[in-house]
């Protein structure tokens, strides 16, 4: 994999220089909004250095959401790609990252703004990776484009994430996307290696008649679990035994040889037909249409856990002496039907849906009757189908911006529930956005809280739990001065696994609430961005567990360098900490975070770095987690995992435009 994705860059190096024609090339300063909707965004303007050359230019390279927000592609260096510039390529300032990239990661926050309708298989520890629906990104490029990304990894390795797309014509785009990644981690036994193919494309006739979109999405996530640090291992980690500080290889862990694997395939489209359309007399616009759309979604998951001789010290007993080979299979089939109707009448654009959903989650064997004796398994799976039905609106009036959508599923079977989000935008000019939003739903647990076996006996259950309730409230006001928000939720029948790796449903509900805000500071050349992050628990706080304070403190050098400002440079600190707290321990075998009540985690990281831009190309230098070297040596990722050492990291993204 490594010798093919040196090959690739060096490939994609030659073709770039063996096209002589970049169509951005002047370096003339401009202004970029991050993105054009109201829906998620409020368009807070940044610099860019903008390059333009003949009839092209930067707002024509277009990215396209699946919720229609528009974005551009954008080569500027800024302390958010700073952030972004990691293996999940966003800003992963409420994650905790496990050592190796690829693995898991705990969590410092929570957002239930995205709730899905449909429970999903589970093992949720492994899904931090996986692209869903909503984050497939569509084209509109007026010539071919490429955007490279490179990092190293931890002891060997690297990611490598390629895009090309192209626009075979004004009116139909193709991209193609794949980010690959093998890591072997410092710790024994923690290899984590990844695929993940993208295919996207749009297409509508010369009037917009017909309109089709869609995407094939194939990804697999493969670990090597240790199962963290044995206890004799994670007392000489924390004591800084000389003996293992500079080989961490050394120390022993729970597991030697176990595997597990999550892999996932998706086929997704959605066409309309516009059905009706009339024409404003005076401007000659679209007036109100009608339209018919219809989308498709086949989607199917597997988790995987091997291991080939057993661990009954650390996951208990076990039906087999050797040879566990558990798969978890997931299968969806969701069809939907809509009407889009948009007039000046209702304000905006209102869509009507009905749909029907299919889904097969379990396994291709029933687990011995006597294996799950304590706790019984009746079935080896669970499937089922329901209709459903609902409707959106999205409506501007003046400067604000109004959006909402429901969605039910009636009766009582397994699916059962509904879905509510309404959001309010005001934006005065390019000063200030404020967002309110209130969301509610009901959702059955994920199907791995509901039915799961295994060949240890303590891992066999068949539950029947109530849907889980929750119910938001919250706001978001973003500013050239600074930006803040503000969220309060309330949980109802929440669903964790326990301190014995059991699933179990809260009787109490949970109140919960998240302040976050933030503020760049500027003096000439030199900046300080700060964020920080106040959160309560009022009730439920013995299953569900957050630091009271997370901040993130980065002071940063810009400047251009050499004569002709050939070169950007960006060099500068950040400083991170989060109170201490009973974060939540992982099993490898479940793929899922438990609680534990022994081990406190928190303190504070600083990463340096020293990143450039020359044309369209950053080039990235960090030092990550310097202050291990002359901290306590407490730092953990979750209870027996410890994080990262002070390490090196090079990386590069590349963009150009053929």
């Amino acid at each position: 994999m490594v010798r093919k994705c040196l090959a690739f860059i060096v490939w994609l190096f030659l073709v770039y220089h063996s096209h002589g024609q970049i169509r951005t090339v002047d370096g003339s300063i401009g202004k970029i909004p991050r993105t054009t909707s109201g829906l998620d965004s409020l368009n807070v303007e940044e610099e860019i250095r903008v390059k333009l050359n003949g009839k092209t230019k930067w707002t024509d390279y277009k990215i396209i959401s699946h919720k229609l927000d528009t974005t551009y592609i954008d080569t500027t260096l800024t302390i958010q790609k700073e952030y972004k510039f990691n293996f999940l390529r966003k800003d992963n300032f409420e994650l905790l990252a496990f050592h190796n990239q690829g693995q898991a990661f705990n969590r410092l926050g929570y957002d239930f703004n995205e709730t899905s309708l449909f429970p999903d298989i589970g093992f949720s520890g492994k899904q931090f990776g996986f692209i869903d629906i909503n984050k497939v990104k569509y084209y509109e490029v007026p010539t071919p484009t490429t955007e490279i990304m490179y990092r190293t990894g931890i002891e060997q390795g690297q990611v490598l994430d390629a895009l090309f797309t192209v626009n075979f014509s004004k009116r139909f785009n193709v991209g193609i996307a794949y980010k690959g990644l093998r890591s072997i981690g410092a710790y024994r036994n923690s290899l984590s290696s990844t695929g993940n193919f993208r295919l996207s494309y749009h297409y509508e006739t010369l009037k917009g008649q017909y309109a089709i979109k869609g995407h094939f999405v194939n990804q697999d996530f493969s670990n090597q679990e240790s199962g963290g640090l044995t206890t004799t291992s994670l007392e000489a980690f924390l004591n800084d035994d000389p003996n293992f500080s500079n080989n961490r290889g050394q120390l022993d862990v729970n597991l030697e040889n176990a595997e597990s694997l999550l892999e996932g395939k998706r086929i997704y489209f959605e066409q309309t037909f516009k059905l009706l359309s009339s024409k404003d007399s005076l401007n000659q616009k679209d007036f109100s249409n009608l339209k018919i759309g219809h989308n498709f979604t086949r989607e199917s998951k597997f988790f995987r856990f091997i291991q080939p001789t057993l661990n009954t010290d650390f996951f208990g007993g076990a039906n087999t002496a050797s040879n566990i080979n558990t798969k978890t299979r997931y299968l969806l089939y969701n069809n939907q039907l809509f009407l889009d109707f948009n007039s000046k009448y209702i304000l905006g654009r209102f869509r009507a849906l009905i749909g029907a959903v299919n889904y097969n989650y379990g396994y291709d064997t029933r687990v011995n009757p006597s294996v799950s004796a304590q706790n019984p398994v009746v079935n080896n799976e669970l499937k089922g189908d329901a209709a459903y039905f609902g409707a959106r609106w999205n409506a501007k009036i003046n400067k604000f911006q109004l959006n909402a959508k429901a969605t039910i599923i009636p009766g009582s079977g397994r699916l059962a529930g509904n879905n509510f989000h309404g959001e309010a935008l005001y934006k005065k000019d390019s000063l200030f956005t404020v967002k309110a939003y209130a969301n509610i739903s009901s959702k059955a647990p994920n199907f791995n809280y509901s039915l799961y076996q295994s060949n240890y006996y303590n891992y066999n259950w068949q539950t029947s739990f109530e849907n889980t309730e929750i119910r938001s409230l919250g706001g978001e006001f973003l500013s050239k001065w600074g930006n803040a928000s503000l969220s309060i939720t309330n949980i109802g029948e929440y669903v964790y696994f326990d301190e014995n790796n059991a699933p179990r449903q809260a009787s109490t509900a949970i109140n919960y609430l998240k302040l976050k805000i933030g503020r760049e500071f500027k003096f000439g050349k030199f900046a300080l961005d700060n964020t920080l992050m106040y959160q309560n628990v009022s009730s439920g706080s013995s299953i569900f567990r957050v630091p009271e304070f997370v901040t993130r403190n980065t002071l940063y050098y810009t400047d251009y360098w050499f004569k002709g400002n050939p070169l950007m440079v960006q060099i500068g600190a950040t400083f991170k900490y989060f109170s201490k707290y009973k974060a939540n321990a992982y099993n490898p075998l479940l793929g899922e975070f438990t609680l534990q009540n022994t081990t406190d985690i928190g303190y504070p990281m600083l990463d340096v770095f020293f990143n450039g831009q020359v044309r369209r190309t950053r080039i990235y230098f960090k030092i990550e987690n310097l202050s291990s070297t002359f901290l306590k040596k407490d730092y953990l990722s979750a209870p027996t995992y410890p994080y990262r050492d002070m390490s090196f990291r090079f990386g590069v993204v590349w963009n150009w435009f053929i």
